[in-house]
């Protein structure tokens, strides 16, 4: 909160008479006149929604008291992991580490998101992400994921990959996990897998936490629900998989050889699971 107390700028929202920002969805009662994201005049009960579903906001990183005093070294910090997260309501659990570098170059490579408001496309597809860069790459994506790959051969001890997914529903279509601060018990796990203090569990796809291995002391939900938003659905995977062939040959001759045959090596071994 602090990070957002000043220097602010919000973007699509609705603005109050006092100066202050607006939006569908805000705690409190809704305000009687507004002015909208276009800057036209907004009465309560109106059918046009007075903020943007895009709405959102930005701050400078020097704002955030906790900022590393080693930011804007020239000569960089040590990276012990890289956490890629998309936004799906199945099959990616909660948070997975890859088995090797290659491996979080594939996870990273198929990041995917359901659409939201956010983004052009029927909400509720799974639009994919790579490294969640997709909008912001200068240059062909395949080339993009081999620069990657290619980063093992100069960096001694490369950073440990993760995925995480904040956002898996149960099959009441309620989120599993709290989100929000609670991430911090999920980040605790990566930073002490990162240092080699926490063992894991292997499945066929990558890491996951084992029962007990997050901290959940003071948290009310209940193991089960953890469990399930942990847990690895081979089936759905599988169907994960197969949808990324069309996603791969978008990418034409750049695409990484390794990157396909790592989609290929897990279905093999899918297949002689009898999956």
């Amino acid at each position: 909160m602090k990070t957002i107390a000043k220097d602010t700028i919000y973007t699509n929202v609705a603005m109050t008479k006092d100066g202050d920002v607006w939006w569908e969805g805000k705690d409190g009662d809704v305000p009687e006149e507004l002015t909208d994201w276009q800057g036209r005049p907004w009465k309560k009960g109106s059918t046009e929604k007075a903020a943007h579903p895009n709405s959102r906001f930005t701050a400078p990183a020097t704002n955030n008291p906790v900022l590393s005093r080693f930011a804007d070294d020239p000569q960089g910090v040590p990276i012990s992991a890289i956490v890629f997260g998309g936004r799906r309501a199945t099959t990616i659990p909660l948070v997975m580490q890859a088995f090797s570098w290659t491996h979080g170059v594939f996870l990273g490579a198929t990041v995917g998101s359901e659409t939201t408001a956010a983004a052009a496309g029927q909400v509720g597809v799974v639009r994919r992400d790579p490294m969640a860069m997709l909008p912001f790459a200068g240059y062909n994506m395949g080339k993009y994921l081999a620069h990657w790959l290619d980063m093992q051969g100069k960096i001694l001890n490369p950073p440990k990959v993760f995925m995480v997914n904040w956002f898996r529903r149960g099959e009441d279509g309620k989120f599993l996990w709290p989100g929000y601060g609670e991430n911090m018990r999920v980040l605790k796990w990566i930073v002490d897998r990162a240092r080699l203090r926490v063992g894991g569990q292997e499945t066929l796809l990558g890491w996951v936490p084992k029962s007990g291995d997050l901290d959940l002391s003071g948290l009310h939900v209940p193991h089960e629900q953890v469990d399930a938003a942990t847990h690895i659905d081979l089936k759905e995977w599988k169907e994960e998989l197969h949808s990324l062939e069309s996603f791969f040959t978008q990418m034409g001759s750049t695409m990484p050889e390794a990157l396909k045959l790592y989609r290929q090596l897990i279905l093999a071994r899918m297949a002689s699971l009898n999956l």
